[in-house]
């Protein structure tokens, strides 16, 4: 089944870790290290059609996929260059380009709604979610994973260390983002108009005991997350960059012998309100429903829509297909 690149907003957003070849390697680390810890229970009925905002490369996009061939994928994202990555490798879902809170779908189409690292990069996560939960049909739900950078623990800890992390979330504040945003999971989703809300924390740990651990979550997205804001570091004057030199190197010691690491994750998740046609204050929906001819495709099990089901296109011009 062909996979369409569906053009309908320009520029690129602000992303705290860029959209470097590098960037790209972390992410698909940190997905892999992370599947089963945070995605175990990631299952949805066959045959349901699931909307994930905020795919970026398809890091997640894969493990979605992997865990569920006879799901409907559209995956949506904001940054064009993202989505090209997320095409070479193969998702097996329909890739749009858009903004979530201006998503050119009908109201109440999707059975379940999957974000995972998203929301901590935005400026209005619970307008996002609001917009997010017009789109689902009655009953269908939502799944929404997140970091927090307060729950971060290891050994040895330094002084430079703790600079070289503080740098990290001072430089996504300053982006307006919020790296703490795990703890707010709860009264996020709730306060969207989601019922039946539960968090669970999914802890992930590392000594040498697990240098699988160690080696896939340390030192290949731990560190390199850190080390990718080095130059905003610098231009935002928030730490020394010898501190923060010498804080990279205490935070690698800490997936090597001896060392210990300690992160936790949040997962929400809810039920949709009955169908939202009204607007959430501040957050209007699209005057003109850009994909117009939204339905369930006859049959399922490809992971990828039909072109049938992304008919009527109004506006936005399609760039691509692979």
């Amino acid at each position: 089944m062909g996979r369409h690149f569906c053009t309908v907003t320009a520029g690129e957003p602000s992303y705290i870790h860029g959209y470097s070849e590098n960037e790209a390697v972390r992410l698909a680390d940190q997905a892999d290290v992370l599947a089963e810890l945070l995605h175990h229970d990631t299952r949805y009925a066959p045959g349901s059609l699931v909307l994930e905002a905020g795919c970026g490369i398809g890091a997640q996009t894969l493990q979605i996929a992997e865990r569920n061939p006879e799901v409907t994928l559209v995956s949506v994202d904001l940054s064009a260059a993202s989505l090209r990555t997320a095409r070479g490798r193969g998702v097996a879902a329909d890739l749009v380009r858009a903004e979530i809170a201006a998503l050119p779908f009908r109201d109440g189409v999707f059975d379940h709604v999957f974000v995972c690292f998203v929301l901590e990069h935005l400026a209005d996560p619970g307008g996002a979610l609001g917009a997010l939960g017009r789109l689902l049909r009655p009953g269908g739900t939502i799944t929404v994973i997140e970091g927090d950078h307060g729950s971060c623990y290891y050994h040895p800890a330094t002084d430079a260390a703790a600079a070289a992390w503080g740098a990290l979330v001072a430089a996504q504040q300053a982006l307006g983002g919020d790296p703490l945003i795990g703890r707010r999971l709860y009264p996020l989703v709730a306060g969207a108009g989601f019922g039946g809300v539960t968090v669970s924390l999914r802890q992930v740990y590392a000594d040498e005991s697990r240098p699988g651990v160690q080696d896939g979550f340390v030192q290949r997205t731990i560190v390199p997350m850190v080390e990718g804001v080095r130059e905003q570091n610098k231009a935002l004057g928030l730490v020394d960059p010898s501190t923060f030199e010498q804080g990279l190197a205490d935070l690698r010691a800490t997936g090597g012998p001896g060392g210990t690491f300690c992160y936790t994750f949040f997962r929400a998740t809810g039920v949709g309100p009955e169908l939202m046609v009204s607007a959430v204050p501040g957050h209007p929906p699209p005057a003109h429903s850009l994909i117009d001819g939204l339905h369930r495709p006859r049959s399922h099990g490809s992971g990828a829509v039909s072109g049938e089901v992304l008919s009527g296109l109004r506006h936005g011009r399609r760039t691509g297909r692979s």
